[in-house]
């Protein structure tokens, strides 16, 4: 199942089936065998695996995970590039399936093609526009992932990974904090794309995990969300409309900042999940 990708042969199909890269889709097709094999490494497959790929571009990571996986099923929304994959990769081992990943049933897709509970993991060379929704539908799609493996833009990457009291804290970070164990993988210069993006990517690895904090996750998230609405805002005005929404008033609220040990004064970026859990728990206490 040889599929080698380099800058030569990407050329030679994108000129021989007159296709280009799409900029409404977001697509930059990597051409470094160097990262191909590392991204692969990474997400460390066995011969029982099940992946999920998103966006596989021309191919350049869907052959070799599927030579040290079960089966790899690939979602790609282009229609053109469908028909180049399903041509280019007719193999048992790999499916093709022409779709927008955000709107299909991932369970539905896999268990259509014979997935059974097997091992599972997610590789997705996502693009910016819709990098976030992707990730969090992984994260919250309650499928067995044994890891979550995407290239991102590097500034989504450094959210992503980013711990309390950084700028580039925010909802993201902490929604990754709350489902997985976050770490970064590899930093990819925008040169290994062709067309070449205008920033440098970066590989995440998300390993999933039960919720170490013990607040309703629903209510939890509502709490993060308003208090990085207007990140400029104080935590305490941040929190206003949404203690209001609650049922609350603004006493109820600081007095459970101060249960917490919590300055009113703070940004939301500067608390931790646990203390997000903790003050989630003594604001529904008066609800």
């Amino acid at each position: 199942m040889s599929h080698v990708i380099n800058p030569s042969h990407v050329a030679r199909v994108m000129k021989e089936k007159g296709i280009s890269a799409k900029k409404s889709l977001g697509q930059n097709f990597l051409i470094d065998q160097n990262i191909v094999r590392r991204i692969v490494e990474s997400a460390d497959l066995q011969g029982e695996h099940w992946v999920v790929e998103i966006g596989p571009g021309l191919g350049a990571l869907t052959a070799p995970m599927a030579e040290a996986a079960a089966q790899v099923v690939a979602m790609e929304i282009d229609r053109e590039l469908v028909a180049i994959l399903q041509e280019a990769l007719a193999h048992p081992k790999i499916s093709i399936v022409e779709g927008d990943a955000l709107e299909l049933d991932w369970r539905a897709v896999l268990e259509e093609r014979g997935w059974r509970g097997e091992p599972l993991s997610l590789v997705a060379n996502l693009p910016y526009y819709i990098t976030t929704p992707l990730i969090m539908k992984a994260l919250e799609s309650g499928l067995p992932f044994a890891a979550v493996l995407v290239m991102v833009q590097k500034e989504v990457a450094d959210r992503m990974l980013a711990p309390p009291g950084s700028k580039d804290c925010g909802v993201l970070s902490l929604a990754v904090q709350y489902y997985a164990e976050g770490s970064l993988v590899l930093k990819v210069p925008r040169t290994v794309f062709i067309p070449a993006p205008a920033v440098d990517s970066a590989v995440v690895k998300l390993v999933p995990r039960l919720p170490q904090v013990s607040a309703p996750r629903d209510q939890l998230f509502q709490v993060i969300r308003a208090a990085f609405q207007q990140r400029r805002k104080t935590l305490r005005n941040a929190l206003k409309s949404l203690v209001e929404e609650w049922g609350l008033t603004l006493e109820e609220l600081d007095q459970a900042l101060a249960n917490c040990g919590i300055e009113p004064s703070l940004r939301g970026e500067r608390l931790s999940l646990e203390q997000y859990s903790k003050l989630t728990e003594e604001l529904l206490k008066g609800v």
